[in-house]
Protein backbone atom coordinates (compact mmCIF):
# COMPACT_ATOMS: atom_id res chain seq x y z
CA UNK A 1 0.00 0.00 0.00
CA UNK A 2 1.92 3.38 -0.97
CA UNK A 3 1.05 6.32 1.78
CA UNK A 4 1.85 9.65 1.81
CA UNK A 5 0.81 12.26 3.52
CA UNK A 6 -0.44 15.70 2.81
CA UNK A 7 0.16 18.13 6.54
CA UNK A 8 -1.01 21.83 7.17
CA UNK A 9 -2.65 23.97 8.97
CA UNK A 10 -5.60 24.13 6.88
CA UNK A 11 -7.30 27.38 8.80
CA UNK A 12 -9.26 27.03 6.45
CA UNK A 13 -8.90 24.66 3.37
CA UNK A 14 -8.45 26.30 0.29
CA UNK A 15 -9.01 25.15 -3.33
CA UNK A 16 -5.39 25.13 -3.28
CA UNK A 17 -4.85 22.53 -0.88
CA UNK A 18 -7.95 20.48 -2.41
CA UNK A 19 -6.13 20.32 -5.80
CA UNK A 20 -2.75 18.98 -4.16
CA UNK A 21 -4.99 16.41 -2.44
CA UNK A 22 -6.88 15.56 -5.70
CA UNK A 23 -3.69 15.04 -6.71
CA UNK A 24 -1.52 13.65 -4.52
CA UNK A 25 -4.68 10.76 -4.16
CA UNK A 26 -4.43 9.87 -7.82
CA UNK A 27 -0.40 9.12 -7.23
CA UNK A 28 -0.97 7.20 -4.13
CA UNK A 29 -3.30 4.56 -2.64
CA UNK A 30 -3.71 6.11 0.79
CA UNK A 31 -3.79 9.94 1.75
CA UNK A 32 -3.50 11.03 5.15
CA UNK A 33 -4.53 14.95 5.55
CA UNK A 34 -2.89 15.89 8.30
CA UNK A 35 -4.25 18.65 10.33
CA UNK A 36 -0.73 20.11 12.33
CA UNK A 37 -1.78 21.62 15.74
CA UNK A 38 0.21 24.80 16.87
CA UNK A 39 -0.50 25.38 20.31
CA UNK A 40 0.92 28.48 19.96
CA UNK A 41 -0.87 29.64 17.10
CA UNK A 42 -5.04 30.18 17.67
CA UNK A 43 -6.86 29.81 14.72
CA UNK A 44 -10.16 30.67 13.37
CA UNK A 45 -11.08 27.28 13.37
CA UNK A 46 -11.16 24.53 16.19
CA UNK A 47 -8.95 21.78 14.83
CA UNK A 48 -12.29 19.44 15.04
CA UNK A 49 -14.11 22.19 12.83
CA UNK A 50 -11.15 21.96 10.55
CA UNK A 51 -10.72 18.12 10.04
CA UNK A 52 -14.95 17.94 9.98
CA UNK A 53 -14.29 20.53 6.68
CA UNK A 54 -11.58 18.72 5.05
CA UNK A 55 -13.24 14.67 5.94
CA UNK A 56 -16.72 16.63 3.92
CA UNK A 57 -14.57 18.38 1.05
CA UNK A 58 -12.32 15.18 0.69
CA UNK A 59 -15.08 12.55 0.92
CA UNK A 60 -15.83 12.09 -2.82
CA UNK A 61 -11.92 11.08 -3.50
CA UNK A 62 -12.78 7.20 -1.55
CA UNK A 63 -8.65 7.45 -0.23
CA UNK A 64 -8.11 10.29 2.14
CA UNK A 65 -8.01 9.86 5.91
CA UNK A 66 -7.89 13.21 7.93
CA UNK A 67 -6.63 13.26 11.30
CA UNK A 68 -4.75 15.22 13.50
CA UNK A 69 -1.64 15.81 14.97
CA UNK A 70 0.77 17.26 17.75
CA UNK A 71 4.32 17.12 16.94
CA UNK A 72 6.94 16.14 14.39
CA UNK A 73 5.70 15.21 11.05
CA UNK A 74 8.15 12.58 11.26
CA UNK A 75 7.36 11.07 14.35
CA UNK A 76 3.67 10.60 12.67
CA UNK A 77 5.27 9.31 9.48
CA UNK A 78 6.52 6.47 11.59
CA UNK A 79 3.56 5.51 13.44
CA UNK A 80 1.11 5.34 10.53
CA UNK A 81 4.20 3.70 7.89
CA UNK A 82 4.09 6.76 5.92
CA UNK A 83 7.65 6.87 3.52
CA UNK A 84 6.26 10.07 2.13
CA UNK A 85 4.91 13.92 2.55
CA UNK A 86 3.37 15.45 -0.32
CA UNK A 87 3.80 19.27 -0.43
CA UNK A 88 2.46 22.05 -2.78
CA UNK A 89 4.82 24.94 -4.01
CA UNK A 90 3.36 27.81 -5.35
CA UNK A 91 6.47 30.07 -5.71
CA UNK A 92 10.09 29.95 -5.42
CA UNK A 93 9.69 31.79 -1.79
CA UNK A 94 7.99 28.32 -0.74
CA UNK A 95 11.06 26.28 -2.26
CA UNK A 96 13.35 27.93 0.09
CA UNK A 97 11.79 26.92 3.39
CA UNK A 98 10.37 23.51 2.08
CA UNK A 99 13.33 22.56 0.76
CA UNK A 100 15.12 22.91 4.15
CA UNK A 101 12.24 21.31 6.02
CA UNK A 102 12.65 18.32 3.67
CA UNK A 103 16.28 17.90 4.22
CA UNK A 104 15.73 17.92 7.79
CA UNK A 105 12.95 15.22 7.72
CA UNK A 106 14.69 13.07 5.44
CA UNK A 107 17.86 13.33 7.75
CA UNK A 108 15.87 12.67 10.76
CA UNK A 109 13.70 9.75 9.22
CA UNK A 110 14.56 8.86 5.87
CA UNK A 111 11.32 10.06 5.17
CA UNK A 112 10.72 11.64 1.36
CA UNK A 113 9.33 14.65 0.21
CA UNK A 114 7.73 15.25 -2.81
CA UNK A 115 6.89 18.85 -4.03
CA UNK A 116 3.49 19.41 -6.65
CA UNK A 117 3.89 22.62 -7.87
CA UNK A 118 0.40 24.29 -7.46
CA UNK A 119 -2.24 25.52 -9.94
CA UNK A 120 -1.05 28.24 -11.63
CA UNK A 121 -5.18 29.14 -10.44
CA UNK A 122 -4.28 29.02 -7.04
CA UNK A 123 -0.67 30.35 -7.01
CA UNK A 124 -1.71 33.50 -4.95
CA UNK A 125 -3.70 31.42 -2.26
CA UNK A 126 -2.98 31.42 1.05
CA UNK A 127 -5.75 30.10 4.01
CA UNK A 128 -4.59 33.34 5.71
CA UNK A 129 -5.57 35.62 2.45
CA UNK A 130 -8.85 34.36 2.23
CA UNK A 131 -9.59 35.03 5.86
CA UNK A 132 -8.50 38.53 5.24
CA UNK A 133 -10.74 38.93 2.54
CA UNK A 134 -13.83 37.64 3.93
CA UNK A 135 -13.05 39.48 6.59
CA UNK A 136 -13.36 42.52 4.60
CA UNK A 137 -16.22 41.53 2.90
CA UNK A 138 -14.70 39.91 -0.44
CA UNK A 139 -16.31 37.06 -2.08
CA UNK A 140 -13.74 34.51 -2.24
CA UNK A 141 -16.14 31.59 -3.29
CA UNK A 142 -14.20 30.77 -6.59
CA UNK A 143 -10.91 30.04 -3.62
CA UNK A 144 -12.82 27.73 -1.11
CA UNK A 145 -15.04 24.57 -1.08
CA UNK A 146 -18.58 25.45 -0.75
CA UNK A 147 -18.57 24.05 2.82
CA UNK A 148 -15.88 26.07 3.82
CA UNK A 149 -17.19 29.60 2.61
CA UNK A 150 -20.47 29.07 4.57
CA UNK A 151 -18.20 28.46 8.10
CA UNK A 152 -16.39 30.99 7.13
CA UNK A 153 -18.97 33.40 6.85
CA UNK A 154 -20.70 32.28 10.01
CA UNK A 155 -16.97 32.57 11.91
CA UNK A 156 -15.87 36.06 10.51
CA UNK A 157 -17.58 39.41 11.79
CA UNK A 158 -16.94 42.23 9.25
CA UNK A 159 -16.33 45.48 10.09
Amino acid sequence: MRRAVCPGSFDPITNGHLDIIARASRLYDEVYVTVMINKSKQGLFTVEERIALIEQVTRDFGNVRVEAFHGLLVDYCKQHDIPAIVKGLRAVSDFDYELQMAQMNNGLSGVETLFIPTSPTYSFLSSSLVKEVVQWGGDVSHLVPGPVLTALQGKVSRP
